[in-house]
C-alpha cells in the first residue's frame, strides 16, 4: 500500500491538489477534504469511540464513529464504508449524509491543526452488530444513548470535532430521527 493521499481544497471547496497525509498535518495544515461517521444502531444507540492513545493527532480524545480522509477521486460513500471496515471491522452500514457543509479548523495541545470540509455522515446498522475495533486506530468503543453523547460534548476529553458537530447534530433531534441531507450540500470536490 502506498502513502496515503489527502484532497487540497480552494476556498470554495474545489480540488487542488494532493498531499501526502502524514506530512501534511502540522502547525500550518493546508484545508482538504475529511469526513465524520456516527453510527446508530436500529435502538438507536450511537457508537463512541475513543481514539488510539499512539495516534499522532488528538491521541486519546473520545469522538464519533469514525472518521477520515477520502482519497483523491474516491466518492464520499466509498471513503465512509472504506473507514468502517478498517476501523471498526464493519462490512456494511446504510449512509445518510445529514451535514453535508459541516467544516471546522481545530489546534492541538501539540500545536496541530486539524483544518478540514469535513461532512458528517450517519451510518445505520442493526442493533446486533458486532464491532470490532482495530487498535490503531480506536483505544474503545462503547453504544451510548443519545443523552450521553450530549453529555460528552460538554466535556473537555471530547474533541474539538465533536463539539462542534453536537452544537449542529443536537437540534435535529434523536440520531435515528436525522433528516437526509442529501448529497447537494456536498463539497464540489466529492461524489457521493
Amino acid at each position: 500500500m502506498g502513502v496515503e493521499e489527502i484532497v487540497l481544497l480552494n476556498a470554495d471547496d474545489e480540488a487542488v491538489g494532493t498531499a501526502p497525509k502524514a506530512a501534511s498535518h502540522h502547525k500550518d495544515t493546508p484545508y482538504h477534504l475529511a469526513f465524520s461517521c456516527y453510527v446508530v444502531d436500529t435502538e438507536g444507540r450511537v457508537l463512541i469511540t475513543r481514539r488510539a492513545l499512539d495516534k499522532r493527532t488528538f491521541p486519546g480524545v473520545w469522538t464519533g464513529s469514525c472518521c477520515g480522509h477520502p482519497g483523491p477521486g474516491e466518492k464520499l460513500r466509498d471513503a465512509v464504508l472504506r473507514r468502517l471496515r478498517d476501523e471498526l471491522g464493519m462490512p456494511d452500514a446504510e449512509l445518510t449524509p445529514v451535514l453535508p457543509r459541516f467544516q471546522y479548523r481545530a489546534v492541538a495541545a501539540d500545536g496541530t491543526v486539524e483544518n478540514e470540509r469535513c461532512p458528517v455522515v450517519r451510518a445505520t446498522v442493526p442493533a446486533d452488530t458486532a464491532v470490532r475495533p482495530n487498535p490503531a486506530e480506536v483505544e474503545q468503543a462503547e453504544w451510548w444513548t443519545w443523552d450521553r453523547c450530549l453529555e460528552l460534548a460538554g466535556r473537555p476529553e471530547s474533541s474539538p470535532w465533536y463539539r462542534l458537530q453536537l452544537a449542529e447534530l443536537a437540534p435535529l433531534g434523536a440520531p435515528l430521527d436525522w433528516p437526509d441531507a442529501g448529497p447537494g450540500g456536498l463539497p464540489p470536490a466529492i461524489g457521493w
